[in-house]
């Protein structure tokens, strides 16, 4: 067998180091001195060398120490799908990716189009990478979610075999289990089960059981589930929740007593940690007539989390608090997060506080941050503070209506002058709640409510967080700042191909700005298609996330943001108070060299962490608004569509905001092409098309808590054929990657069209 010929030793110039690397893929510096025998100042000279092809764009970074030619992707690799868009597509990034690679669609694979549905944003996935024309598209072999190697499912007793079934829909295998592995478990029973050591050369793998996690019908089995199948932290061990118990109250040594001015907390009514207390009052200085001062004060986690503990270790490995509909799973024990980081009513606190001032046209003047000692003057929900201000007031809101809710209004309707002016994006969300009752059964689930409340708290917090991030850069101190780029050219004209489908104008090469977005929302805001042109704006915006490097925030039109208001649920923002301390010479606390040094590592781990709290929670929800509509199977409902894709509609029901699928082979006697550009499944030979945003009534006719799926039965009829759109060719067909195939004879040659059998995909 001939070997390989040995590269000549020696520096390599650009181009050779380019071609190995489109030879080998991924590599690092080693690699590279490895294959190239450097040694001592060539290795110096290869670092410089790495670093202009960096700089010129020809080399691209994949993960801390790799790197590969710009754009290029390798074969195989482990993936992050990162956003839907507009037709309902997902679309994945390298886990390792850096700024050169753009993501790549997901293609729908047949297991897929035959209802077992798709990855979900925030999910990992293992795919294959291909070239499709000039760019590349991914291709699943694996969700790896819940792990490549174990499956979280339930157990199924017969009495010809046990199985495991998985709980997440998207897969189709199953493990069996031998009488010596069914022997001590039992029917809904929950289990992590991995493939055991025996194999049948037929039929699905045999399994082993490694863990029993608890029961189907347990009122919390939901959220469980979530948990597992996405690998989020539980619990704190001994040695962290040894340190919360031990953690002291605050005194006034090295703070500033703010215990008169009279802070209050506004919350969610079911809120147990209170980690921001705001107050407002009038400025009295003559030269800021009608100008306000908001102070906004923080729980001071930092003087409990030390760097270097058990509590700072594992706040960092969760990276954030994950909300279910039944339980948190908090990134702090309870003794700190509901305790003595809880900005609790009448009891002393430790706090970094923010002093701002405000023009009479909100514009923010100044600020100032303080370690303080504060003590609430009361503990309000939304729904509370706003029924004070309608008129509505109690025992507790009453005596506080003029002296403390009233200038936070007055105060909060001038903020927003300044928040009108900058015009941040106004995109209309609601939220989904699911009410559980004290047994753990959902009763019911309603959209939560936007109230002025919410929208004032909102503003101070973003203030706050402006004010941080500019103290921080003025300083010359390294931070984690919370970044949106504005929408890809790509996103931009998908935009405008489906803008131009309901008779709606975006020039090509139009720049995307907030002002622009917000005139296409109020232009469309009391029209028919108010719902769906919403939801694609949001679904052209890129997703926001943690870096070392600003590039501000586009859809809050803002140069500078950083997270400091929520230290208790979010490491990012206990990174920032770190910060602060150290810039302001605030206490010896404060971020360390070695934090610095690991800034940007911290800000891909946070941002991967809330992507996967993203997913469970999405998960969870999705498996209880199922349990909810399991005993309606059967019933219509008024939906609309909010995603066209190869494989079928997701319609959004009106009543819940339940999502769910109704699969293209249940759509007509017709095959049913994807049309990309009108956003629609058009009839082959009809016309008839179903479009993105149409108003329908569908059937539930599954609900599957276990796995959160729901399908529908379309029971609307479709939109009449386009006259002035191009009808599909018949005999063209796509495969699943969407490539055109053409029907053939038996010879293999292009032939006469094949028959359709009805609805079926090809």
């Amino acid at each position: 067998m001939a070997k390989t010929p040995k590269r000549p030793a020696g520096l390599p110039d650009k181009e050779t180091l380019l071609r190995y690397l489109r030879e080998h893929g991924e590599s690092d510096k080693a690699d590279v001195a490895r294959e190239f025998g450097l040694k001592g100042s060539d290795r110096r000279a290869l670092r410089e060398m790495l670093r202009e092809l960096e700089t010129e764009g020809r080399l691209g970074k994949r993960g801390r120490k790799g790197f590969a030619e710009a754009g290029a992707y390798p074969p195989v690799g482990v993936a992050d799908v990162v956003e839907r868009d507009t037709d309902g597509e997902l679309w994945v990034r390298l886990a390792k990716a850096g700024e050169d690679l753009k993501p790549a669609r997901l293609a729908p694979d047949p297991a897929e189009r035959k209802g077992a549905g798709a990855p979900g944003v925030g999910d990992r996935v293992l795919v294959r990478f291909e070239r499709v024309g000039e760019d590349f598209e991914a291709r699943l072999i694996k969700k790896l979610g819940q792990s490549a190697h174990k499956i979280l499912g339930v157990v199924r007793k017969s009495r010809r075999e046990t199985r495991v079934e998985p709980v997440d829909r998207r897969s189709k295998e199953f493990l069996l289990l031998d009488e010596g592995e069914a022997r001590d478990i039992y029917d809904g029973d929950l289990v992590l089960a991995a493939v055991g050591t025996q194999h049948r050369r037929y039929g699905p793998k045999m399994g082993r059981v490694l863990e029993v996690v608890g029961r189907e019908d347990e009122p919390r089995a939901f959220s469980l589930i979530a948990v597992h199948a996405h690998g989020v932290p539980v619990g704190a061990s001994d040695q962290a929740e040894a340190e919360a118990q031990a953690a002291k109250h605050p005194t006034l040594e090295g703070r500033e007593d703010l215990r008169h001015v009279p802070l209050i907390t506004i919350d969610p009514a079911d809120a147990r940690d209170h980690d921001d207390a705001v107050y407002a009052e009038p400025d009295l200085d003559e030269n800021n007539k009608g100008g306000w001062i908001v102070w906004v004060a923080i729980a001071d986690v930092a003087a409990y989390v030390r760097v270097g503990s058990a509590l700072d270790r594992e706040a960092r490995d969760k990276g954030n608090s994950t909300y279910f509909p039944d339980r948190v799973e908090p990134m702090l024990p309870h003794a700190l997060s509901s305790n003595l980081c809880s900005l609790r009513e009448g009891e002393n606190r430790a706090c970094l506080a923010v002093r701002m001032v405000f023009d009479k046209n909100g514009r923010k003047q100044s600020h100032r941050f303080i370690r303080g000692l504060m003590r609430s003057a009361a503990k309000l929900s939304y729904e509370q503070a706003q029924a004070a201000i309608d008129g509505d007031t109690d025992d507790q809101t009453g005596p506080l209506l003029v002296p403390i809710l009233l200038p936070l209004w007055d105060a909060y309707k001038t903020m927003l002058k300044g928040r009108e002016a900058r015009s941040p994006l106004a995109i209309a969300t609601t939220e989904r709640k699911v009410e559980i009752s004290p047994e753990g059964h959902v009763t019911g689930i309603t959209r939560r409510e936007s109230l002025e409340a919410h929208r004032l708290i909102e503003e101070m917090m973003i203030q706050a967080n402006v004010s941080a991030a500019e103290t921080l850069e003025k300083k010359r101190q390294p931070l984690i700042v919370r970044v949106h780029e504005p929408p890809s050219q790509e996103k931009l004209f998908n935009l405008g191909d489906f803008l131009s489908t309901i008779s709606m104008a975006w020039s090509k090469g139009e720049p995307a700005t907030t002002k622009r977005f917000n005139r296409l929302l109020d232009e469309t805001r009391d029209g028919p298609h108010a719902d769906i042109v919403n939801e694609v704006v949001l679904r052209t915006q890129m997703q926001a996330h943690y870096s070392t490097d600003n590039v501000g925030h586009f859809g809050l039109n803002l140069d500078r943001y950083a997270h400091f208001t929520s230290p208790i649920r979010r490491y990012a923002d206990l990174t920032v108070h770190r910060g602060l301390i150290r810039a302001l010479g605030l206490g010896d606390d404060g971020l360390t060299d070695q934090e610095v040094a690991t800034l940007k590592d911290t800000a891909e781990h946070i941002t991967t962490t809330e992507r996967r709290s993203m997913a469970a929670e999405r998960d969870a929800t999705d498996r209880y608004v199922a349990a909810f509509l399991e005993e309606r199977v059967g019933a219509e409902f008024e939906g609309k569509v909010t995603g066209v894709t190869r494989f079928g509609l997701f319609v959004r029901l009106r009543e819940t905001g339940a999502d769910g699928l109704v699969p293209v082979s249940s759509l007509g006697a017709e095959y049913f092409h994807h049309d990309d550009r009108a956003h629609a499944l058009v009839g082959e030979r009809s016309g008839k098309r179903w479009k993105l945003g149409a108003d329908v009534v569908v059937r539930l006719v599954e609900a599957t808590p276990i796995t959160g799926g729901l399908v529908f039965e379309m029971l609307s009829d479709p939109a009449p054929a386009d006259p002035t759109a191009a009808r599909p060719r018949l005999g063209v067909r796509r495969r699943a990657g969407g490539k055109p195939e053409r029907a053939t004879g038996k010879s293999g040659k292009p032939g006469k069209p094949k028959n359709i059998s009805r609805g079926k995909r090809r």
